[in-house]
């Protein structure tokens, strides 16, 4: 058979169609299996945190430590299915390098040390509050109020699911806030 480049591609549109066509129109989904939940851990349902897709998963801990993570079946966006990320989180969650306290670099200092989480949140809250004193906008430019602040800006992330998002934005648009970005990649 001698055939065209252009008749070749019809053919094969052609046959694609018809396969198509003559397929079952019931979706092909396998039954997600169930977790096997392992009696001696402590099941918890939470959202991987890698991308904006929001997959459900089910996390078994035990004595701190992670020690199984699966989709969860009943998620109705993964159906109990994870990617590869989703998939190695505990290797995040129990790494030996993950920071689990406070670290503070001091302006011109080299070194970080390690901080109390009051401390921590005492000077943020005493840092937010200065800068949002010092950059106070009343009125704008015509007279109208606008009660805001440009000096301060809010950067979320997929690690935030719904409603966190809603909380901070709320109380980030209480404090006066007006640039409120959202990068679910990062």
């Amino acid at each position: 058979m001698n055939l065209s480049r252009r008749q070749f591609i019809k053919l094969g549109g052609t046959a694609s169609a018809l396969v198509v066509a003559s397929a079952d129109r019931k979706p092909a989904m396998a039954a997600a299996p169930k977790p096997s939940q392992v009696k001696w851990t402590k099941e918890t349902a939470t959202i991987c945190p890698y991308c904006a897709v929001g997959c459900g998963m089910i996390v078994g801990s035990a004595n701190g430590k992670v020690v199984n993570i699966e989709g969860d079946p009943d998620h109705p966006i993964n159906h109990g299915a994870l990617c590869s990320k989703g998939g190695t989180l505990s290797q995040l969650a129990n790494s030996d390098r993950r920071i689990t306290k406070p670290m503070y670099r001091a302006p011109g200092s080299a070194e970080w040390q390690e901080v109390e989480w009051d401390w921590t949140l005492d000077n943020i809250a005493q840092r937010i509050k200065k800068t949002r004193d010092e950059s106070w906008i009343e009125t704008d430019s015509q007279g109208r109020i606008v009660r805001r602040t440009e000096a301060i800006a809010s950067v979320g992330s997929a690690a935030l699911d719904n409603e966190e998002c809603s909380l901070l934005v709320k109380a980030l648009r209480s404090m006066g806030l007006v640039y409120i970005e959202h990068q679910a990649r990062i």
